[in-house]
């Protein structure tokens, strides 16, 4: 077994061990005495890994129950968070409870924010069943829902009081979820680490995995509310973003952040914000671990999305250009220089 901690400003721990699904109760009450647990997972978690996890809570004293929702991006969405809410009501779940995810990053993003919001806010604890949100979603306190003009547009930062991974689940992901986490991996490469590109082309998911949450915690540790150094994590992710929301969240995250990456670099390079050009590098890389790199979509047809970015601030918002595979920093940019950055990038 492996622990992480991470404080933002409470500390937390993420587990990493296999059958760590069959524990889940034990390791709550390292922090917790027996009372009712609420496991929001959707379909496909849920009927994976409930029971399990049920049976496991049962074991330590606590009392669980289950609301479980149709997997996939489209139920990231306002109805699904008042049904969620309304559940946890007639379940009569109290502000001394606990709320669990079970599932991906759409499980994570919604159980987080129903939690940070039920009764003004209840403890919450993620058990992530994907490579994709044990690297990233279930870490750092972000918690959203979609609404119709834009991604992640209704949602709060509510840190969870732990996070168990059981790597084991990751068995039971189809290849494209897997190469979604690549993405993310790379991603973390690219800002940071440029070593970490070896080891996620020889298929070291569990490196991979672990470095890329020591690169989280090390700027979510310094940056919990993502005004500073923690959008770094945003690369690929502003024009990644708009690829989901034009595509109808048709192209998976991984694909647009991929895609995105690639052209944030290439932007970047053209706008003269970086001395070096690292799109054909980045492209190259993604490509060899069967990713998209093709932009499908005009500056037009995206930049419209980029306008309701909620990085935006002031007329400004803070764009991760990639000076070469591992060094990222921070440029303001205005509306006007931000139009002009998605004209470049998809060009």
């Amino acid at each position: 077994m492996k622990r992480i901690s991470i404080t933002v400003p409470t500390s937390y721990d993420i587990i990493l061990e296999s059958g760590a699904l069959s524990r889940v109760g034990e390791f709550l009450s390292e922090i917790y005495s027996p009372r009712k647990v609420c496991i929001i997972a959707d379909s496909t978690a849920g009927s994976l890994y409930s029971e399990t996890v049920s049976a496991s809570l049962k074991e330590s004293g606590f009392t669980p129950s289950r609301v479980l929702f149709p997997a996939g991006e489209h139920s990231k969405n306002l109805t699904t968070y008042a049904n969620v809410m309304e559940a946890l009501a007639s379940e009569n779940l109290s502000r001394s409870d606990i709320v669990l995810s079970l599932g991906g990053g759409v499980v994570t993003d919604i159980a987080g924010f129903v939690a940070g919001t039920y009764m003004r806010g209840i403890d919450l604890v993620h058990v992530p069943t994907t490579l994709l949100s044990a690297m990233d979603a279930s870490v750092g306190g972000k918690a959203a829902v979609n609404l119709l003009q834009g991604k992640n547009l209704a949602g709060i930062f509510w840190h969870p009081r732990m996070v168990i991974c059981d790597p084991d689940t990751f068995k039971n992901l189809r290849e494209s979820q897997i190469q979604d986490a690549l993405a993310e991996g790379v991603k973390n490469a690219t800002i940071s680490d440029a070593s970490l590109i070896s080891k996620i082309q020889e298929g070291d998911l569990e490196y991979m995995l672990e470095r890329s949450l020591s690169i989280k915690k090390s700027l979510v540790e310094v940056d919990s509310n993502d005004k500073g150094l923690r959008q770094l994590l945003n690369f690929g992710h502003t024009i990644g973003h708009c690829i989901e929301k034009a595509s109808s969240y048709s192209v998976s995250h991984g694909q647009s952040v991929a895609i995105g990456m690639v052209a944030e670099a290439k932007g970047a390079f053209a706008m003269g914000y970086t001395k070096n050009d690292i799109s054909g590098e980045l492209e190259k890389i993604l490509k060899s671990l069967g990713l998209p790199t093709e932009l499908r979509y005009t500056a037009e047809e995206l930049y419209k999305y980029a306008l309701i970015d909620k990085k935006i601030s002031d007329g400004m918002i803070a764009l991760a250009v990639p000076e070469s595979i591992g060094k990222c920093t921070l440029k303001k940019v205005t509306l006007a220089e931000l139009e002009e950055f998605f004209n470049r990038a998809c060009d």
